[in-house]
């Protein structure tokens, strides 16, 4: 089941950006010669009105071929005719579309675990929680006489409150029970009593795991950003890196968590491939995005000839790189 993970995953990932190119293509008018999930034979395919869609034999790529991309064309509806924030839009909308995907999924996620509520789940074992009497099944209502209806605001009520002791009424048994508590605090200055609570999965909360999903997509993100930072200054070394093979066994170890963890990591791979590909490394949608300024500025200076060299270029330095990284896995992973 791992390569079948692996490969739905993948091809998941890759629809996604290619789809992202493929609409806003058609969004500003670009005609589009072929859409494809896989590369090499054709599996199936069928022609709706000027685009092929195709599924080919090898799930390892995607393409979304537009007229006038990569060569000089007649064609009004081809990209290089179309304005810069046209074919910018359509550079970036691959990379949009993986990074939207991750906030989904994790969102999803988010939700399906449930929010946090105000009601006990624990008490932490000889936490000030405990000695207060707080138990199990009391819902928090309030904090230093400060009134509570969610998780969040119990935090900020507890650094708020002076002193060493902080009052909290629970409601138990439908009835509302006054207890004091002592605190510790966290590493960030936040004050602590030592409860975990109840998640809940209400209608209501759609809203609150979408901002959820965005802020765990925005620190996953940072800290890819911060990876990639990393190899450049060689402060992370080039063997941290994982290609395609170490991707599918992870994937199989995390399969065996449950699809909750498998969703999260497919999140974390689509977050990567669309925060790699806005880089500026040539043959990547970045790279492409600059040129458009270049070429904007430049006027015929730069011509569609030196632009393709430099992403063949890019291109020959991503397929050593890929090898590199494979020859990586293959030791770490299968030797």
């Amino acid at each position: 089941m791992t390569i079948v993970y692996a490969i739905i995953i993948f091809c998941l990932l890759i629809f996604v950006h290619e789809l992202g190119h493929l609409t806003a293509a058609k969004a500003v008018g670009v005609r589009v010669n072929e859409f494809a999930l896989g590369m090499g034979p054709r599996l199936l395919r069928f022609k709706r009105g000027d685009t092929e869609y195709t599924l080919r034999a090898f799930p390892i790529g995607g393409f979304c071929a537009m007229e006038g991309e990569n060569e000089n064309s007649d064609d009004p509806r081809a990209f290089t005719h179309k304005s810069l924030p046209a074919k910018a839009l359509v550079l970036l909308a691959g990379s949009l579309m993986n990074l939207l995907l991750a906030v989904l999924i994790l969102s999803c996620v988010i939700f399906a675990n449930g929010t946090p509520t105000t009601v006990v789940s624990k008490t932490v074992a000889g936490s000030p929680a405990e000695a207060a009497g707080i138990a199990p099944g009391d819902r928090i209502v309030s904090v230093n006489g400060v009134p509570v209806t969610e998780w969040d605001e119990i935090s900020p009520a507890l650094t708020a409150a002076g002193g060493e002791r902080v009052a909290i009424t629970v409601l138990r048994d439908g009835a509302e029970v006054p207890l004091e508590s002592g605190f510790y605090t966290d590493e960030d200055g936040n004050k602590k009593v030592g409860i975990t609570p109840t998640a809940e999965r209400r209608a209501r909360n759609i809203g609150p795991s979408l901002l959820l999903g965005c802020r765990a997509a925005w620190n996953m993100g940072t800290a890819m950003v911060q990876a990639i930072a990393m190899l450049f200054t060689g402060d992370l070394p080039m063997r941290e890196l994982t290609g395609p093979v170490g991707i599918v066994y992870i994937v199989g170890d995390v399969a065996k968590n449950g699809l909750v963890q498998l969703a999260q990591l497919t999140a974390l791979i689509s977050l990567n491939l669309g925060i790699v590909n806005l880089l500026p490394i040539p043959a990547l949608d970045g790279c492409r995005f600059i040129f458009l300024f270049i070429r904007k500025v430049t006027g015929r200076a730069v011509t569609d000839e030196m632009e393709g060299k430099v992403h063949f270029v890019g291109l020959m330095l991503l397929f050593a790189l890929m090898i590199f990284v494979t020859f990586q896995d293959v030791v770490r992973f299968v030797l």
